[in-house]
């Protein structure tokens, strides 16, 4: 029955599956052919880690199992992620990933997943869930400067170091996730381990090197004098860290 329902997600309508099962030190990424998914069972087993694309909003799941260091991996995504469970067993250092994206210098850093989740039976040591807003990316270093050329004998004087340029700016980390946590009144808070940090800011651009002036050089009558230096860059700015999102516990 698992083989049937795990070829029912790969090949038909996801309403249709129902199991599936990530094997052990395996990745397996739901297909994106639908918003909604419901399953009779979902089990990834020791370290397996199942991806659940951006388009689907909701996963309901009669029993949920993550075997030890298992990962339910969520792709950063504009809309709330609902998860339900009516019974989930958690493996010792499972986690749900909701992260954002790192940035780039073509793209911002993308915010953790805003997620919705319900457990109605919980069977676990720990809850891990980690939702922190993607780091933005470093600022460029600056370039440094030329070099002054060395004076002539007969002519020309020595050159002059080029400046350096300064160093780029970094950009700013992206929001945590929003996360609404529903779970029985007789699972202990302090086994709720939720972060929500907003992205790091990208670390500042380092400045580019001052250029050295043409060096002095010994001629048959006189020395000619060498060049000044430039100036070294400065400094880019550490980028702005991202909004911290938000936690609400309800138990029931």
């Amino acid at each position: 029955m698992r083989k049937l329902g795990l070829l029912a997600v790969l090949f038909a309508p996801l309403a249709l599956a129902e199991s599936v099962t990530v094997e052990p030190h395996s990745l397996l990424r739901l297909p994106a052919s639908s918003s909604v998914l419901q399953l009779q069972r979902l089990d990834v087993a020791d370290y397996g880690t199942l991806l659940i694309p951006a388009n689907l909003t909701e996963l309901s799941v009669e029993q949920l199992r993550l075997g030890h260091e298992a990962r339910i991996a969520v792709v950063p995504g504009d809309q709330e992620l609902r998860l339900r469970a009516l019974h989930a067993e958690l493996g010792s250092g499972s986690q749900i990933l909701a992260r954002g994206a790192p940035g780039t210098h073509r793209k911002a850093a993308r915010p953790g997943r805003n997620l919705d989740v319900q457990l109605q039976s919980l069977d676990a040591q720990e809850l891990n869930i980690d939702a922190r807003g993607g780091a933005g990316a470093d600022g460029y270093a600056g370039l440094d400067g030329g070099n002054g050329q060395a004076p002539g004998c007969t002519w020309g004087s020595a050159g002059r170091g080029g400046n350096g340029d300064n160093g780029g700016d970094g950009l700013p980390g992206a929001s945590g996730a929003n996360v609404r946590l529903r779970v029985p009144a007789t699972f202990a808070s302090d086994a709720i381990k939720v972060r929500t940090d907003g992205g790091q800011g990208g670390a500042a651009g380092v400045p580019g090197r001052a250029g050295d002036g043409g060096k002095s050089k010994g001629c048959v009558v006189y020395r000619a004098e060498g060049g000044k230096s430039g100036r070294e860059g400065l400094p880019g700015r550490v980028g702005e860290a991202g909004a911290e999102g938000a936690l609400s516990i309800q138990r029931f």
